[in-house]
């Protein structure tokens, strides 16, 4: 019996996609639900599996854009497997032999035959008159090169993924199609960072996650939204949508790109329900495993350049959403509380947003409510 091989659908907006690897190469065996081949859309890379046992047949190659539902290969679970021909050996190339020279080079003495000498005949000059010294010869004047040359093996090529692709559209249209702004503030982290040292071994014994900063800000930044719904919101033409749930994406960096997966319903998850869905979603985004509907529906957005060691930066927007807010690295510094200078752990916020739904009141409020929040994380409990 042969089997079908098909492009599985992947979320309603991909119609396409890209042979980015094969793992097994047709005339193979291959067992049921092992990894065909790779394919590549616009927003995450997808693995295709055996359907059945048998031998593999594929009629696609690398690089090759597929469409949803389109035949890729067939199994034939009755077939054996026969080894793949070898490539064609590279064809050698004979090394041209140089053309006989033309004319017998001269000099004194030289034999010269007729031909030679009539073919001469109005072409030879007259000696240079004898001189005590002999006159250097003047080099040519070298021309300057338009553009230097590329040393060999200095520059290589590779083709940009699918979704750095998607990336490098999306940021391009959001700094064309938005009034993006960005409003700064720092907070002083020794409250969380205190409270994280003191609770995180029984948090990891009870919960079995790490307690991080991230659900820290994620349920102050909650908090902030449901005070200023604004910013929660987007726009669509010409009307303004207001989310009434708090689906916050959280950035994560990969080898092959940014992700932003979203947690939803932050509001009511607890941290221990924040830690676990980071942890579970950045395994499957390193992995390659992340669908795409993990990806959609996010209505605020955090990153945190912090972890590779940034001090300050404006994120970008991630389209609709009209807000994000970028964490940083903890630095300690000396800042003024009750009039004395005090050594404390210091994290500058951005808060970047579009500036046709969002106005400056109300992303520098939210930018000190969530600062608050974290200065004081016992305020969360009575928030939520």
């Amino acid at each position: 019996m042969v089997v079908e091989i098909k492009v599985p659908s992947a979320g309603e907006s991909v119609s396409e996609a890209v042979v980015a690897a094969i793992m097994k190469e047709s005339g193979s065996y291959v067992e049921k639900d092992e990894e065909i081949l790779e394919l590549e859309t616009d927003k995450v890379n997808q693995v295709v599996h055996a359907p059945e046992a048998g031998v593999l047949t594929l009629l696609v190659k690398v690089d090759e854009t597929v469409t949803i539902d389109q035949v890729i290969g067939t199994i034939d679970t009755a077939g054996k497997a026969t080894s793949a021909p070898p490539p064609p050996a590279a064809e050698k190339k004979e090394a041209a032999a140089p053309p006989p020279p033309t004319s017998t080079p001269l000099g004194e003495g030289a034999r010269r035959t007729p031909e030679s000498f009539v073919a001469s005949i109005g072409q030879e000059k007259a000696p240079p008159p004898p001189s005590s010294a002999p006159t250097p010869a003047t080099p040519p004047t070298p021309t300057p090169p338009k553009s230097a040359p590329v040393k060999e093996g200095s520059q290589t090529r590779k083709r940009m993924s699918g979704l750095r692709r998607t990336i490098a559209k999306r940021l391009v249209e959001v700094k064309n199609n938005t009034a993006m702004l960005t409003t700064f503030n720092e907070v002083d982290m020794s409250a969380v960072m205190e409270l994280r040292s003191r609770e995180k071994d029984a948090f990891l014994d009870k919960h079995g996650v790490k307690l991080g900063f991230m659900s820290f800000f994620v349920k102050a930044c909650v908090a902030a939204l449901k005070e200023l719904p604004d910013v929660n919101a987007f726009i669509d033409g010409e009307e303004i949508v207001y989310n009434h749930s708090y689906h916050v994406g959280i950035s994560v960096s990969t080898e092959k790109g940014l992700m932003v997966p979203v947690i939803r319903d932050c509001d009511n998850l607890s941290f221990a329900g924040i830690e676990q869905a980071i942890q579970d979603y950045a395994k499957k985004a390193r992995s390659g495993s992340i669908s795409i509907d993990d990806l959609q529906g996010g209505s605020f957005t955090i990153t945190n350049g912090g972890v590779f060691g940034s001090m300050l930066s404006t994120p970008i927007l991630n389209p609709p959403q009209s807000a994000i807010l970028g964490m940083h690295n903890i630095v300690k510094r000396a800042v003024v509380i009750n009039e004395e200078i005090v050594i404390r752990p210091m994290m500058y916020l951005a808060l970047s947003y579009d500036h046709r739904i969002v106005d400056g009141k109300e992303a520098v409020t939210f930018l000190v409510k969530v600062k608050e929040l974290l200065e004081k994380p016992d305020r969360l409990l009575f928030d939520f």
